[in-house]
């Protein structure tokens, strides 16, 4: 028993001393208590070329930012670098400076994680700065292309250099001091707990151009320094920066060569006086009559270059116009600089971010262009060298999109939510002058939503909701505005129509104020152009076998005149492929509780209306119409590596998944329009998709398709198929003013 207990006694002291020695090893090696909260660390990814996943990583650790050594690198380490930078998982990681050389400190070496831990910091390594690298071993990580959901990127936009973080202009004119956009200012930089000047000696425009392009202007034009001479002289100043020199296309000041002033700061820049630099507001934010600035624009000719799919403004899937036709962009060697040109083209500033894998949605159609190359000077993306495209080089699924600065315009400081379980949902408030309230719900919608979403910076619109009882936790009850109508494209809910100072509400209180679940993605539908082109005809159908489809409301208002069970109907027969190109599953508004069964077809119904079809005259005349009334949603068919998730079958769960289709052929009930009462003649179909907007979709405007048709009384011709907004607007005006065919031939 004494041996024993001797040798337990050792074990102890052992196991004790092992402890002292790990703990002593894991102290943090910076000096100070230890109750010191631990310095705020960021992230960004950065060196050239790479994807919008992967890059160098950097780390911003003691107000400096600095790299990590690849010594011992894992795949853990890289799934708990890659949640950092608000992304789900890593897939890989890179060694020996793949991406380039960093600059300044090598932060961390010997980086030891278990993939879990909620920090870099909290992963083993030799401490904060104790590294015996060089910038050639520099770290860097592939990220899964799948956002952490919520995730709020941060305002500091990549750049390869990192001295200087955040820039502002300051106004200093007291009229605008409280105008928004900021267009005319002291250019200053953040410099530890407040801001600092650049010195103006040798500065030229194209420095300003970089610093407009920030600030989310395409241009900047020239200033009066005389004036700004004689406010700054009785300024107290601290300069930061001096001999600043850009080329003009960069993204961020800390990418253009400059210099810091040291020592005193106060008695430099002798020579000159602080950078002022004025820009020009693109068309969107111009001061004054802004709409009609843009008009007049539009007037001048069709811009050839548009963004799709973005939840806020200056943000989206990038489409060129080429031979009248709108089309995508391929992302092989998509950069920072193409996006630029793309964005100030657009009348927004430089670009944020060049995003690829489609990050936007897919688009539809053609892909225009291949391997754009721009140098960053350009006026237009099609001055750019690219490359044609072939139908091997490129899928829908690498289309291009750009992320865009633009100005500081704080309308998400006149909206909140409140009494949501998280922040992306809850009742609606506004301030009106100096007093927060409600918005009536009477005729809140999904695109009334959709604004709300876009000003508090949430993304999409996934409910517009008009009853909020439940979410009465707050103690603001009176209504401030009423009569919201918005078209959908607004940068705030103050843009929108409304009742102004008198107010109109059918039922007020905190039950009935509007209300929002917000989303950062959104499903997306088009229909099949094609597909309809190819499958349409006409089909005399016997009255008798038509009892189901009259239950279902599917047959003109005159069949309930017919003499049931003799006679027929007269059907426009096509099929349908309804494809979800967005980055969310398209799920029925209703849930499975208020489902219908009907018995005829044997399904449940999940949606009230899902499509509407109709002939129109030339001049928009309805003639005849169809729905698909309470479609039954699910997968037909995929894309490959998609799984199919939705099946009406036994009750199943509906919907449509990114990157699947639903398929209804042209031989089952209520696929047509009943035509039996249309007279010959020249028509034009159309097929809209959710044409409620009761489902949110990050893009309506391509919900509609339209095809030319001649019907003879006999036979039908259907030729011109395509999405409602596919065309040029000459090409678009062509086909509602078609004179029609004088024979049977489709030219």
């Amino acid at each position: 028993m004494g041996s024993c207990g001797t040798w337990a006694w050792r074990e102890l002291l052992v196991l004790l001393s092992s402890v002292w020695l790990w703990v002593g090893s894991a102290q943090p090696t910076l000096p100070g208590p230890t109750h010191t909260p631990r310095p705020q660390l960021k992230f960004r990814l950065a060196g050239y070329p790479r994807k919008h996943n992967e890059g160098r990583v950097e780390v911003f650790y003691n107000d400096e930012w600095g790299t990590i050594c690849d010594d011992d690198f894992t795949l853990a380490n890289a799934h708990v670098l890659c949640r950092h930078l608000g992304f789900v998982a890593a897939t890989g990681w890179a060694h020996s400076a793949k991406y380039g050389k960093g600059i300044g400190r090598i932060w961390l070496d010997n980086v030891n994680c278990a993939g879990g831990e909620k920090s870099i910091g909290d992963c083993k390594h030799r401490g904060w700065g104790n590294s015996d690298c060089s910038h050639e071993e520099d770290a860097g990580v592939i990220c899964k292309d799948e956002r952490i959901p919520g995730f709020k990127d941060s305002n500091v936009i990549e750049t390869e250099q990192s001295h200087v973080e955040e820039v502002r202009l300051r106004p200093v004119v007291s009229g605008a001091r409280r105008q928004l956009p900021v267009m005319e200012g002291i250019v200053e930089v953040r410099y530890k707990d407040g801001w600092a000047q650049i010195c103006d000696e040798g500065w030229d425009s194209q420095n300003s151009r970089v610093v407009c392009g920030m600030m989310g202007f395409p241009a900047e034009k020239k200033v009066n320094r005389n004036f700004y001479k004689l406010f700054t002289e009785r300024q107290q100043l601290n300069y930061r920066l001096h001999s600043v020199s850009c080329v003009g296309t960069e993204v961020h000041l800390s990418m253009c060569t400059f210099e810091f002033y040291r020592g005193n700061t106060s008695a430099a820049c002798r020579a000159g006086m602080p950078v002022v630099v004025s820009c020009v507001p693109g068309p969107l934010f111009a001061t004054g009559n802004a709409h009609k600035k843009k008009q007049r624009q539009q007037q001048q000719g069709q811009p050839r270059i548009r963004l799709k799919g973005g939840a806020k403004v200056g943000e989206g899937r990038v489409e060129v116009l080429k031979s009248s036709e709108w089309g995508t962009i391929c992302d092989d060697r998509w950069n920072l600089l193409s996006a630029s040109v793309v964005c100030r083209e657009l009348g927004f500033g430089s670009a944020k971010e060049a995003l690829t894998g489609a990050r936007m949605g897919q688009g539809m159609g053609p892909i225009h262009m291949n391997e754009v190359q721009c140098l960053g000077t350009e006026k237009s993306l099609w001055s750019c060298p690219f490359k044609n495209i072939t139908q091997e080089d490129c899928k829908h699924t690498e289309d291009a999109a750009v992320r865009c600065n633009i100005p500081y315009m704080g309308y998400e400081n006149l909206i909140r939510l409140a009494g949501g379980r998280t922040a992306f949902e809850g009742r609606v408030e506004v301030k009106r002058g100096s007093k927060w309230g409600t918005v009536c719900s009477d005729g809140w919608t999904t695109k009334e939503a959709m604004v709300a979403c876009r000003q508090l910076g949430l993304g999409y619109s996934l409910h517009a909701v008009t009853e909020t009882w439940y979410w009465d936790a707050s103690n603001v009850t009176e209504m401030v505005l009423s009569g919201v109508k918005c078209a959908g494209h607004e940068m705030s809910l103050s843009h929108c129509q409304h009742h102004g100072t008198s107010l109109n509400c059918r039922n007020t209180g905190t039950r009935f104020a509007a209300g929002v679940i917000c989303s950062e993605t959104a499903s997306d539908l088009l229909l099949h152009a094609p597909l309809v082109q190819e499958t349409a005809y006409i089909e005399d159908r016997p009255l008798h076998m038509l009892y189901c489809a009259a239950e279902e409301n599917c047959l003109s208002s005159s069949a309930r005149l017919a003499n049931w069970p003799y006679g027929h109907r007269r059907l426009l027969r096509f099929s349908s492929q309804i494809h979800n190109n967005g980055r969310a599953d398209f799920r029925p508004k209703a849930g499975r509780h208020s489902w219908v069964w009907h018995e005829c077809h044997r399904h449940y119904h999940s949606m009230d209306i899902f499509t509407h079809y109709d002939i129109l005259t030339p001049n928009g005349t309805k003639v005849a119409e169809g729905h698909k009334a309470s479609f039954c949603l699910e997968d037909t068919e995929c894309e490959e590596d998609v799984a199919k998730r939705y099946e009406c079958a036994n009750f199943g769960e509906q919907g449509i998944t990114v990157g699947c289709w639903d398929l209804y052929r042209h031989d089952i009930d209520c696929q047509w329009i009943d035509i039996t009462d249309v007279k010959p003649g020249n028509y034009i179909l159309q097929v809209v998709i959710n044409p409620n907007f009761e489902v949110a979709e990050s893009d309506f405007t391509n919900n509609a398709m339209k095809c030319n048709c001649k019907y003879d009384g006999h036979r039908i011709w259907v030729h011109s198929c395509h999405i409602g907004d596919a065309l040029s607007e000459e090409a678009n005006k062509r086909f509602e003013q078609y004179p029609g065919q004088l024979n049977n031939q489709i030219s």
